[in-house]
């Protein structure tokens, strides 16, 4: 156990890169989970920017961005006195623990890491080396805070097992230093996929407008992309095989209304596709709108977003600070 902060609640992390507005699937499947976390665990939350930079960024549109995605921590109803919210480029232990973190992670481990794979395809002009230590970034950001728990995407599962491997390899040559983190499972949110096509998960990367729904859409936006949804032929609102798209809607609107699927179907028997359409627009409508008037309002203070930024960083630098101070001493630097 961690010795430094003795009776803690158990500790999560999580953190959100600054690269797009998210969509309705980031919402549902993590981020209205973490208001819900505050009441039970020590909440630790980051906008991820160090992390967007394995992909080429504008700089002009990576400081609007970043500004976003903190503001949109605090519109989902996180409170910064309640939790630790921060920026990470603002908390220097965190490039200071990576780099230690690499010299301990085997170049055999970090090359297996899919999203490495994946990404150098994507992005076959700008194969970097922080793309390649990405995990090892992300292991130190969830370290230094000795996080117990870490809510995680089927994506994330690699990340978090070497992060344990490396937790594990550090301590076995130092001794305790490390907490060893777990996977958060919480209530399950919805796997949200692709309005136009339901095979794939919804990305705000989709080059296809119709195909997601961003947290900050207006209604009107919500309404149209709803009732543009790929459904099918047979017209009748039950979840089953081969109805890839009507399975995704009723996903959508039983998170959002708390409707059990055979609800849903006994609620819309007898009617068509339309009236089930607009009804999921709705539900989504109605919890997404207080989300984007709260943004709205602090989008447009910046001195009031930069303060709760400041505030977050100088606690997220005390705490990550100890963990780093132990590991250069566990290390052999010399202290000054």
């Amino acid at each position: 156990m961690e010795n430094n902060t003795p009776q803690r609640r158990p500790r999560v992390l999580s953190a959100i890169q600054p690269t797009a507005i998210p969509t309705i699937g980031n919402y549902l499947g993590a981020l209205r989970n973490w208001k819900a976390m505050s009441d039970d665990y020590d909440c630790v939350y980051a906008v991820a920017d160090l992390h967007a930079i394995t992909v080429r960024q504008d700089p002009a549109t990576l400081r609007r961005q970043t500004l976003e995605a903190f503001a949109l921590l605090l519109s989902i109803g996180l409170d910064p006195e309640k939790n630790v919210i921060f920026i990470q480029s603002h908390v220097n232990t965190h490039s200071q623990l990576a780099w230690i973190l690499d010299c301990y992670t085997q170049f055999g481990e970090a090359s297996r890491m899919t999203q490495f794979k994946d990404k150098s395809q994507k992005h076959a002009d700008n194969v970097n080396v922080g793309l390649f230590t990405y995990p090892v970034l992300m292991a130190a950001d969830i370290l230094l805070y000795q996080a117990n728990f870490v809510p995680i995407g089927a994506d994330q599962k690699q990340h978090l097992e070497i992060t344990r491997d490396i937790a594990e390899r550090f301590n076995g040559i130092y001794g305790n230093t490390f907490t060893i983190p777990e996977a958060f499972i919480g209530k399950v949110g919805a796997r949200v996929m692709s309005l136009q096509n339901p095979t794939q998960k919804m990305s705000k990367s989709d080059p296809n407008p119709k195909a997601s729904v961003s947290i900050l859409d207006t209604p009107d936006a919500i309404m149209k992309k709803f009732k543009s949804a790929v459904t099918d032929s047979e017209a009748v609102v039950r979840y089953g095989e081969g109805k890839d798209g009507i399975n995704n809607l009723m996903s959508i609107y039983s998170c959002c209304t708390g409707k059990s699927f055979e609800e849903i179907e006994n609620e819309f028997a007898g009617k068509g596709y339309g009236d089930f359409k607009v009804s999921v627009a709705e539900a989504v409508i109605e919890e997404l709108t207080p989300v984007r008037e709260r943004f709205n309002e602090r989008i447009t203070d910046k001195a009031y977003l930069m303060e709760c930024a400041a505030k977050g960083a100088d606690m997220a630098q005390r705490i990550s600070q100890r963990t780093l101070d132990k590991v250069m001493r566990k290390v052999g630097f010399l202290q000054k």
